[in-house]
């Protein structure tokens, strides 16, 4: 028996959502700050830093693709390699005086190398682990996942903020991207060695084929029993975080007479990479075990209250100001502690309600692009939203975006899930 088959979880799905995370926060919220350091507006960088997240959800269209070849690891490692490449060269694009162009581009080929990169790991996960592995992994895999979030925007934004004062913003930022560009390579030479295979995708041998079984994955998804209340849950959960997600890093970094908190690129640094940090994981980890003693459905309204309510921190911070670090770190703590619980929800109910059959793969890749399209819409205009309304005004708007989420959470059906349904998924062949 092949010995890396017999691999211990936790020596891979750590270090496998880590690389999902870094690469994704990099393109969607890092380079938000980068462009504000470099002189862009607020309604051009929330438009643009959106739009080159798309591949993220159009991944579904080019997935049934990854069944013609090799297997789920070939495509973890080689995107791993090529996505270091690519973070160099965007990194070097910095200098240049047509920088705005070039860095997109080289983004937008990040995201879809790294859009593709998720469908193959996610695969990874849900055809090497059980149900049971599933659910008791799935706390650490939205804690590395988002380690790599506060990693990104907390550790490495610290080091550009640091560097900007010492060395300079462009030359900062360039040792930035090739941070992670370096980062990628050495995950993939790690998961090169320690990744199981994930499957074979022996069963697809052309593309006609394969996008043959690209209709059928449509079909057999859109077949499932209360699929409209599904894709209304996982559309709408994240919808408040979405506009959320672009402007708080420029509220913070905004100047005080502006409406904004006027802190520097280190001092989010801090913030997020300290205190976001270990408040995220430990309510990450606090999440999963909440729903591993109780139900999906028991818990899935308390989920999106966890997930949603903290983000009234950001509307009293707008009002109130405050001077002192130490209580702009205190909101962050309560607002990512609420963030990394209630995130558990929207993983597993994509796992569970909606994976589970025929294309279990396929299903969660195209579950998890809806859920991106759920998030990307409201961020594309949240620029304008929060230029026209003004930061107090913007954040109150969030607050009342929130309530929908409520609603699908208390009224959305759920399946029964059992171990039965589990077992035959782990004995079907790979493409399942």
């Amino acid at each position: 028996m092949n010995l890396k088959k017999k691999r211990h979880p936790a020596t891979w799905v750590p270090t496998l959502y880590f690389s999902e995370g870094l690469p994704f926060v990099a393109t969607s919220t890092v380079s938000v700050l980068m462009y504000k350091s470099l002189g862009l507006g607020d309604a051009k960088i929330a438009l643009f830093t959106t739009l080159i997240m798309w591949p993220w959800t159009l991944k579904p269209l080019w997935g049934p693709l990854l069944e013609m070849f090799k297997t789920k690891k070939h495509f973890v490692v080689a995107t791993q390699f090529i996505g270091g490449v690519v973070f160099g060269l965007l990194a070097l694009s910095l200098q240049l005086s047509g920088f705005f162009q070039y860095s997109l581009a080289l983004f937008a080929i990040i995201a879809f190398n790294f859009a593709t990169h998720d469908i193959a790991a996610d695969g990874v996960y849900i055809n090497t682990l059980s149900s049971g592995e599933q659910a008791k992994y799935v706390g650490w895999q939205g804690a590395f996942y988002n380690i790599a979030k506060v990693f990104s925007q907390g550790a490495l934004v610290y080091l550009a903020g640091k560097l900007e004062v010492r060395i300079g913003i462009v030359e900062a930022w360039m040792t930035v991207m090739g941070v992670f560009g370096g980062m990628m390579i050495l995950l993939g030479f790690y998961h090169l060695r320690i990744l199981p295979s994930g499957g074979s995708s022996e069963r697809v041998h052309s593309v006609h084929e394969a996008f043959s079984v690209f209709r059928d994955v449509l079909k057999t998804f859109f077949q499932k029993k209360n699929v409209l209340w599904g894709l209304a849950f996982i559309i709408l959960f994240r919808s408040a975080e979405g506009q959320l997600t672009k402007i708080v890093p420029l509220f913070m970094r905004a100047a005080r007479d502006s409406g904004g908190l006027g802190l520097s690129t280190a001092d989010i640094g801090i913030a997020y990479g300290v205190f976001g940090a270990a408040s995220y994981v430990l309510g990450s980890l606090a999440g999963g075990y909440f729903v591993s003693r109780r139900s999906l459905r028991s818990s899935i309204l308390i989920l999106c209250i966890m997930f949603n309510v903290p983000d009234a921190v950001y509307a009293i911070l707008a009002y109130m100001q405050p001077e002192h670090f130490s209580l702009i770190c205190g909101a962050i703590v309560i607002e990512w502690f609420g963030y990394g619980f209630g995130f558990v929800g929207i993983i597993l109910f994509m796992m569970q309600q909606i994976a589970p059959g025929k294309y279990k793969m396929a299903h969660y890749a195209f579950a998890t692009a809806i859920m991106n399209l759920g998030f990307m819409m409201p961020s594309m205009i949240s620029g304008f939203v929060s230029d026209f309304l003004g930061y107090k005004h913007f954040f109150l708007w969030v607050m009342g975006a929130t309530i929908p989420s409520f609603f699908v959470a208390w009224f959305v059906p759920s399946r029964k899930w059992n171990a039965s349904l589990d077992i035959h998924r782990d004995t079907a062949p790979s493409q399942q």
